[in-house]
């Protein structure tokens, strides 16, 4: 269904393209060696190359370009054996050497495409303009004094991944899940880590609106770096909206780059929208072509992970999975690990609904990861097969989940040591009815007169009388036997 906002004209289409800038994952920097730590002093993670001085010389970083070209093959993009650095000329205080180098007219990686899930269900082909290699700018820090900014240097010439889609998204969601697929995917290929909120994935969202029907583009506006999904869906939303409101009023949209101030949940203007020729792009010249072998390609290519699609097609195929289930559980590369380990050789949907129930919540609660986990596979699968062979029922097995996450045992020590074995005697299960029959006469009446609703109620208070640990099944079975004595 069409994603339309109506306005006082009319409905309205929104028109959305992605930039998004990956920090590489690598221990040195795009031309220089330089570490790349996260939250290292100010300024301690600088070379000459980085601080612009005269005569430094930038040396490509070879695992950097293999990154590139692992990301493009996930993104079944085109890979260009010959690219070009080129040199984005402008002039901020926190880019020492007054351009970037990047590259523009020939990238690395040419046209592809990223398959996003929707939330209805459906999928859509979202296009992929390009990838490029370039690096990152340092960091100006305007909070440390009242009257004066700080530069930080760590970041200048880290190694980023440009990512340009297509304008093909019409939604704040589209967006979302477009953002979200790609950073499952670079995790997958562990060419980004994707935390939005350490800076080593970064969204520049271009946005502009058109009457539903009409043909051809109007004027865009760019949100610069914003940091999370959620912001980013909020910062369409507004600019959306603001621009219907330009329109119906009778004026123009300018180009021009915004930021979202999450606070108050609207944009506001940075600065006109630069062109390309503003920034006097040309060919670096302290850097040759970049030129690969198809055999450097093909090498790459021969060590890609299987991929969430084809992992999500495979778990609904061998584990007979819904396409919710399988897409929930392959979300994250350590996640479908983690179910992998748990289903072998047993039931995989009672293996999929415990992971992505009790397990995911206890994994929000605490300081857990999936180094750490609060219980592990072998514990959550050992438990598993306790349901299955009958030795504690479902409602018990809650309970030794709790106590795992506890203690680390495993749950066959936990049965034992806290007497939690399901009772399977027909006859302490029958003497516990007794008692509870002998107890509410009039109870008993009621469902011999037709009240059935009370047979739960009966199946409770027995339950309750045996620490839930009676058979369901054989209780049911009893309980309904004994009302027709």
């Amino acid at each position: 269904m069409a994603y339309v906002i109506q306005g006082e004209t009319g409905d309205w289409e929104l028109v959305i393209g992605l930039e998004v800038h990956a920090q590489v994952i690598s221990k040195a920097k795009l031309f220089s060696g330089a570490a790349t730590e996260f939250g290292a002093e100010p300024n301690s993670q600088v070379s000459f190359v980085d601080a612009g001085f005269p005569g430094m010389l930038p040396v490509i970083n070879e695992l950097c370009v293999e990154q590139a070209v692992r990301t493009g093959l996930g993104l079944k993009a085109q890979i260009n054996l010959t690219s070009v650095f080129a040199r984005k000329n402008y002039f901020y205080a926190d880019l020492p050497q007054g351009y970037q180098i990047s590259q523009y007219e020939l990238p690395i990686v040419g046209e592809g495409t990223l398959l996003i899930d929707l939330p209805d269900g459906t999928t859509k082909a979202v296009g992929i303009e390009r990838l490029h290699l370039e690096q990152d700018a340092g960091k100006s820090m305007h909070d440390q004094h009242p009257t004066k900014s700080f530069i930080d240097l760590n970041r200048s010439g880290v190694a980023l991944m440009e990512i340009v889609s297509k304008p093909d998204m019409r939604s704040p969601e589209e967006a979302g899940a477009y953002l979200t697929k790609l950073r499952t995917i670079l995790r997958y290929l562990e060419t980004c880590d994707g935390n939005m909120q350490e800076g080593s994935m970064r969204c520049d969202a271009n946005v502009s609106v058109r009457k539903v029907g009409e043909q051809g583009l109007r004027t865009r506006c760019e949100i610069k770096n914003v940091n999370s999904i959620r912001f980013v869906q909020q910062a369409i939303e507004y600019e959306a909206r603001r621009h219907i409101d330009v329109y119906e009023s009778g004026g123009d949209i300018r180009q021009e780059t915004r930021l979202f101030d999450s606070g108050k949940g609207e944009t506001r203007s940075m600065r006109s929208k630069e062109h390309a020729h503003d920034y006097r792009y040309f060919p670096d010249p302290d850097l040759l072509p970049l030129v690969i072998g198809q055999d450097f390609v093909d090498g790459i290519k021969a060590t890609l992970p299987e991929l969430p699609d084809d992992k999500k097609a495979r778990f609904m195929a061998d584990f007979g999975l819904n396409a919710y289930d399988a897409g929930v559980l392959v979300a994250e590369r350590a996640s479908a690990d983690f179910f992998e380990e748990v289903a072998k050789g047993r039931d995989s949907k009672m293996a999929a609904n415990w992971i992505m129930g009790d397990f995911f919540a206890a994994m929000n609660s605490g300081d857990y990861s999936w180094e750490k986990p609060p219980v592990t596979a072998a514990n959550l699968g050992g438990m598993i097969d306790l349901i299955k062979d009958g030795t504690i029922s479902t409602r018990l097995a809650k309970d030794v989940f709790i106590f795992m996450v506890e203690s680390g045992k495993s749950p066959a020590a936990i049965v034992e040591e806290k007497g939690l074995k399901q009772v399977t005697d027909t006859g302490a299960i029958e003497k516990a009815i007794d008692e509870v029959f002998a107890a509410n006469p009039d109870k008993v009446a009621e469902v011999k007169g037709g009240k059935d609703k009370l047979m739960g109620w009966f199946v409770g208070q027995v339950m309750k009388a045996t620490q839930g640990k009676a058979n369901p099944a054989m209780l049911n079975e009893l309980i309904a036997k004994k009302f027709k004595e």
